[in-house]
């Protein structure tokens, strides 16, 4: 007798694309593919705003996941997502790809809500922002390590998540996190994490940007929520650590409202 073949099974995989061009008159272009969606709320006060949304509800092994964004001169936009991001329990890594473009004079605010690591997640994402002269933006990422409502514990992990701000070519911002399963035991250490679960990191990459560090630190008071700022040359960059998503997400709020002149993204309002 001869053994019956052995039909290897190729899970499906989600891939997706989203694209927007903006100038100052509105949209020049937009595509999108696969899982990736965007949209565009008209707004009749303060910058334009880009949504974007991962339809497939998640990121696991192998998933693809990109967002763009394109300015023209002069432009400004605000670009964020529609939900928190999920990264699921996966045998090999998903990849996701964060690439914008600032034109001269223009300015970017990239504020996605959260991303949600489940036990087991495997991820690597990198957000890139190349700015013009004259360009500046404000990047934040917010990350949370298993949601506590749910009772949910984090005991494998793997993420490399990389933000880096380009002007004129040159890197003048780099900020790199590495968690894994060898770093896990070691968080709760007053060097890491201290044992918080929910972190964030904001920059504000601009001249100005340092005369806002004294209205940064004097909203930095949410109970439950540990936070400290600084200001290198042109750039104001603050990390928060919390023990659970929502007061860290209450403290993000009312650092917007004091370093933004333009009302928090819609979505975040629904």
């Amino acid at each position: 007798m001869f053994d019956a073949p052995v039909n290897k099974i190729t899970m499906q995989r989600s891939k997706g694309c989203a694209a927007v061009t903006m100038g100052s008159r509105g949209v020049i272009d937009l595509a999108q593919s696969g899982s990736a969606k965007v949209m565009l709320p008209r707004i009749t006060a303060g910058p334009s705003e880009i949504v974007f949304l991962n339809t497939s509800g998640g990121l696991a092994s192998c998933d693809r996941l990109g967002f763009h964004v394109d300015l023209r001169p002069g432009t400004k936009a605000l670009a964020t997502t529609q939900t928190a991001e999920r990264a699921y329990r996966a045998n090999a890594p998903a990849t996701a790809l964060v690439t914008h473009s600032v034109g001269e004079n223009g300015w970017l605010d990239w504020l996605p809500q959260e991303t949600i690591l489940f036990d087991g997640a495997r991820l690597n994402r990198t957000t890139t922002v190349d700015l013009a002269s004259g360009a500046g933006c404000m990047l934040l990422e917010m990350i949370v390590l298993g949601r506590q409502a749910m009772g949910e514990r984090i005991n494998r992990l793997h993420l490399r998540d990389r933000r880096i701000v380009r002007q004129n070519g040159r890197a003048i911002h780099h900020d790199a996190l590495a968690l894994d399963d060898a770093t896990l035991p070691r968080l709760a250490g007053p060097a890491l994490l201290g044992g918080a679960a929910a972190i964030a990191s904001l920059a504000i990459i601009a001249p100005h940007a340092g005369d806002l560090l004294t209205p940064a630190r004097d909203v930095l008071d949410e109970p439950g929520v540990t936070a400290a700022a600084s200001a290198p040359p042109g750039r104001l960059v603050l990390r928060l650590l919390a023990d659970d998503g929502w007061p860290l997400r209450r403290q993000i709020n009312r650092l917007l409202g004091a370093l933004r002149p333009d009302p928090l993204p819609r979505i975040w309002r629904v």
